[in-house]
Parts: C-alpha cells; sequence; structure tokens
C-alpha cells in the first residue's frame, strides 16, 4: 500500500489546536542508531545548568535526511529576504564537539 500522495495531489496537514502555538526551543540534541535518529528539542537558559526537553521527534534516517535538506533550503530562502544568520558568538569547541545547537555555548543540558 503506498501511503505517498500522488503528484499532483495535496497533502492536508492538520495542526491541533493543543500543538497550534508550538513550543520553544533554543537547544537542540541530536542522537541516532543504524535505524532511527532521535531529535531532543528543549529550551535552556542562560546560566541554568540543564536544559528542558520540550519535545523529542524520532524518525527513519530517510526522513533525517530530507529534514536536513529542507532546513537547508529554508536557511538559504530566509538569508536571501533577510540577510546573512551569523554564527559569530559560536565558540569553536561547540562546532567541532558533539553534535548540539547550543545558543549559550558552555555546559550541555541533560536530556
Amino acid at each position: 500500500m503506498n501511503n505517498k500522495p500522488q503528484q499532483g495531489q495535496q497533502l492536508q496537514i492538520e495542526v491541533a489546536p493543543d500543538m497550534a502555538t508550538g513550543q520553544y526551543s533554543n537547544f537542540a540534541l541530536i542522537a541516532h542508531t543504524h535505524a532511527e535518529f532521535v531529535l531532543d528539542l528543549a529550551s535552556v537558559m542562560p546560566g541554568i545548568s540543564k536544559a528542558q526537553v520540550v519535545s523529542r521527534v524520532i524518525m527513519a534516517p530517510e526522513h533525517a535526511k530530507r529534514l536536513a535538506m529542507a532546513l537547508q533550503e529554508n536557511v538559504m530562502r530566509y538569508e536571501q529576504e533577510f540577510g546573512k544568520i551569523q554564527l559569530d558568538n559560536v565558540p569553536k569547541q561547540a562546532m567541532s564537539g558533539p553534535k548540539t545547537a547550543n545558543p549559550f555555548g558552555g555546559s550541555q543540558g541533560e536530556a
């Protein structure tokens, strides 16, 4: 059975009312096994050594790659419209260490 929309069909996305407001996240921790990727989106405050996970998303590697490609495309569109996103305040060790997106550098939250 093929659950993918056929070319030309439109996929309708429904957002439940309790999900519509979203969750703020300024920290992401990404882990993977051979079968899945786990994205923990969290909120961390400056000076606090613990991050609160607000959402966990688990997906197949193929979907993770599609997500990465879609994010890259949308970052490019954003920068074309609003200008380059600056990452000057990111410490070099944050770029070479574990794969997290932490706006405050320094400590890693527990998730």
